[in-house]
């Protein structure tokens, strides 16, 4: 799983070092890179393993191949979506588009969210991270356990 947040900096040539454990949860997938593309629910990029990239384009298939949103959700996600190798340094090149969109000039967060990470610039990423632990504890009773879940 992504867990945990790591800052980051892009170095001279914009290639920013993935955090180790990232890498090697995505090594363990068996993949050498990351799906990224800008999120469309805030100010951030979206990063992805390929095998969540293609459950979500099954499922944007999986609509009515004439009904305008799976021309919505296919327009906002997979046209955008780019796959990025990792160098040897373990070292990716986030694109001047996903860069401008999450508005990073430099320091970069990565933000674990379990099954995919984000990246975010770091002071937008704490405006966010406040807001969402006070939603988080006003919601906090319709986070339910899934009882096959513990077996």
């Amino acid at each position: 799983m992504f867990l945990s947040s790591y800052e980051n900096r892009l170095d001279k040539k914009g290639r920013v070092s993935v955090p180790a454990t990232f890498r090697s949860h995505l090594s363990n997938l068996g993949y050498n890179g990351v799906i990224c593309y800008p999120s469309f629910n805030n100010q951030s990029i979206e990063a992805w393993p390929q095998d969540r990239i293609e459950k979500i384009s099954n499922t944007i298939d999986s609509l009515n191949p004439f009904e305008e949103k799976r021309d919505f959700f296919a327009t906002s996600i997979l046209s955008e979506s780019i796959n990025l190798q990792f160098d040897s340094e373990g070292r990716i090149s986030l694109t001047s588009k996903l860069l401008k969109h999450a508005r990073i000039k430099n320091s970069m967060l990565f933000v674990g969210q379990g099954k995919t990470f984000q990246i975010w610039e770091p002071t937008a990423f704490e405006k966010f991270k406040v807001n969402a632990k006070k939603k988080s504890n006003l919601n906090r009773a319709g986070l339910k356990w899934d009882h096959e879940l513990n077996k």
